[in-house]
């Protein structure tokens, strides 16, 4: 491998000059490559003859860009088995097509290094993705670039090389939500006092919905997709086998650890006995189906179930106009709108009366138990969210406690 100058004039007489490095690859082709100046290309050579060494350099010429890599990738996500679920899917083009391709679609795969892609960050920031935009798209560009790598197409992959990425991330305080921000009582999750009138204010279809969402903490799209088969009403006990995605296709839970046997208290027995003479029958034999028996939208529960019954309960919030103020009507009376956007809040409570301590009104389950009934997928994601609920074991009433206990003998 040998770095040279090169000097020689165009047609119109002007003198040019370059260095070269000239090398051979691992596969015993002779390469050439052009550069301005002396530095990059000795830079360029250096790592070239590392690569050329491990059998992982990848000549400019025989590299594709990032926009064909891209569309390899997706294609292939398309094909495969078991199918991507396709919300992911869709996620994933929108990325590529919205965010990836217009900044870096061009790009060779060999182009690409650390710099190229904390450049690329910036540049999303500034053209005004936000922070948690700017973390999935990057994301999703490492994914493309594995799979690009498994393809022969690339052997190093930047996003994963990035400091950040490669040390871990620092891991979320307990109970920070993906803004950074603790989740609070009041503000996240519905206080007691407001599920009790959430309760008593639900009426018709919405009744059974919301006390089940309350008492068992399923996701949206598991209640969209519970069957009455799963649900023993003689034993008390919620089996979640399926979920309805927002296309409204039915299929298991993301993870294994989605499928998993909640014990229902009495009042959502009660509740579920009674709705199941009048709830609508279908194919599907869903518990909370359209008027069809099919299975219903999500905006539906939200729009037409939930808002409309926290607006009877008022549990809202007043709405605010630029300056921070409350809005008023024409009649000078504040304008308020629901306080919990989405259904979530309410599997936000059932996980805190899961953790409250039994004096409070809560079920005091240790942080495995909690875990299990909310199905996630480790116990690190319900520490994640939760840990900052769960009781102190070292307040005051129990510190005097043990004192007492340990001085008396």
């Amino acid at each position: 491998m040998s770095v040279r100058k090169r000097k020689w004039k165009t047609s119109l007489g002007v003198e040019r000059e370059a260095w070269v490095v000239d090398y051979t690859d691992q596969h015993g082709k002779r390469l050439l490559k052009t550069f301005e100046k002396k530095k990059p290309a000795d830079a360029f050579a250096a790592s070239s003859r590392v690569e050329v060494i491990e059998g992982t350099h990848v000549a400019d010429s025989a590299s594709v860009t990032v926009q064909e890599a891209g569309d390899v990738w997706i294609k292939g996500l398309e094909l495969s088995e078991p199918p991507l679920e396709r919300t992911s899917l869709e996620q994933y083009q929108q990325h590529l097509e919205l965010h990836i391709a217009p900044f870096i679609g061009r790009l060779k795969l060999s182009k690409l290094n650390v710099p190229t892609v904390r450049s690329f960050a910036d540049r999303l920031r500034e053209e005004g993705r936000s922070g948690i935009m700017v973390r999935y798209v990057v994301r999703t560009l490492g994914t493309l670039l594995s799979d690009a790598q498994e393809r022969g197409l690339l052997f190093r992959n930047p996003v994963s090389e990035m400091r950040g990425r490669r040390k871990g991330r620092k891991r979320k305080a307990d109970g920070q939500d993906r803004r950074g921000r603790k989740l609070e009582v009041g503000v996240d999750i519905p206080t007691p006092e407001e599920a009790k009138r959430i309760i008593q204010s639900a009426t018709g279809r919405w009744r059974p919905l919301m006390i089940t969402a309350i008492f068992t903490g399923l996701r949206a799209s598991e209640l969209r997709g519970l069957r009455w088969r799963d649900i023993d009403l003689k034993n008390a006990e919620l089996q979640v086998r399926q979920r309805a995605d927002k296309y409204r296709k039915i299929g298991p839970p993301k993870t294994e650890a989605g499928e998993r046997a909640i014990p229902l208290p009495p009042t959502v027995v009660n509740v579920l006995r009674e709705w199941k003479l009048a709830c609508p029958k279908g194919t599907l034999d869903l518990v909370f189906p359209n008027g069809k028996g099919n299975v219903e939208f999500h905006v539906n529960l939200i729009q037409r179930g939930l808002w409309p019954v926290l607006l009877a309960a008022s549990v809202t919030r007043p709405v605010l106009d630029d300056q921070g103020a409350p809005q008023r009507d024409t009649e000078g009376k504040p304008i308020v709108e629901p306080k919990y956007p989405g259904l979530h809040a309410l599997r936000h409570f059932y996980a805190s009366w899961c953790i409250n301590r039994k004096q409070d009104g809560g079920l005091e389950l240790p942080p495995k138990s909690v875990q299990q009934r909310m199905g996630h997928s480790s116990i690190v994601v319900t520490m994640d969210t939760y840990g900052h609920l769960f009781p102190r074991s070292d307040d005051a009433a129990e510190l005097a406690a043990a004192e007492a206990a340990l001085l008396s003998n």
